[in-house]
């Protein structure tokens, strides 16, 4: 299963997504910074599960119907910085959807996550990644899941790796950084987490039109990992 994750800028790298699909043939694409209302149903043989409602720019999930059913999505709100609730720039930061693997039968929950910006704590980014956790255990808690997006995490990584171990996540970072705008905020921003999945590789893709550069997540059932070897 591949993954791609990309906060396109304000929308800006929006006409990038047909390319990096043909290069990179993902049967999953989860956006940040998306216009919602200029989204096309299909993306080549991805096709629209759901984007968030309540703000312009927001998230949005692709999935290869071929590949996957879609059973349900929802949009979350988590906690709100000081930012969101004088500029409300983002009322939902978690859009999440369910899926039946067709060719196994199994079920997996897909997640775009969108994390406070870097005005804010990283107190409060590691309560929004904890409670979108929770919120996607109501899909099903014990399922596979995967969210990927943009954690805007940059520093002390060590302790939120270990806080997201605890709730049973696993925390993936990629091979390069994903931004480096900024000399003093370089770093992997955009990263992964996971629950009964192996994660095999995170790579991170050629720069775009965006700020921030892609991510591709190549994992696998964890079961079937398992029953494999």
């Amino acid at each position: 299963m591949k993954a791609i994750s990309y906060n396109l800028r304000k929308h800006a790298a929006i006409g990038e997504l047909s390319a990096l699909i043909d290069a990179h043939s993902p049967e999953l694409l989860c956006l940040q910074e998306v216009d919602t209302v200029d989204l096309p149903a299909e993306l080549g043989p991805l096709h629209l599960a759901d984007a968030t409602k309540r703000n312009r720019l927001g998230l949005a999930i692709y999935y290869d119907r071929e590949r996957f059913e879609s059973k349900a999505t929802g949009a979350f709100q988590l906690k709100k910085s000081l930012h969101d609730i004088i500029a409300a720039p983002a009322h939902e930061r978690l859009l999440g959807t369910h899926l039946v693997d067709r060719e196994s039968g199994h079920e997996l929950v897909v997640a775009s996550f969108h994390a406070a910006p870097l005005t804010a704590l990283n107190s409060l980014r590691r309560n929004q990644i904890r409670a979108a956790h929770e919120a996607l255990r109501g899909f099903g808690d014990g399922l596979p899941t995967l969210m990927v997006g943009d954690f805007n995490y940059p520093l002390f990584k060590d302790f939120l790796t270990a806080e997201v171990r605890e709730s049973g996540y696993e925390l993936s970072l990629s091979d390069r950084r994903t931004y480096t705008r900024y000399k003093f905020f370089r770093g992997h921003f955009d990263f992964a987490t996971s629950f009964n999945l192996l994660i095999d590789s995170v790579q991170t893709l050629p720069r775009g039109a965006s700020d921030h550069l892609p991510i591709l997540v190549t994992a696998q059932d964890a079961e079937e990992a398992e029953s494999a070897a």
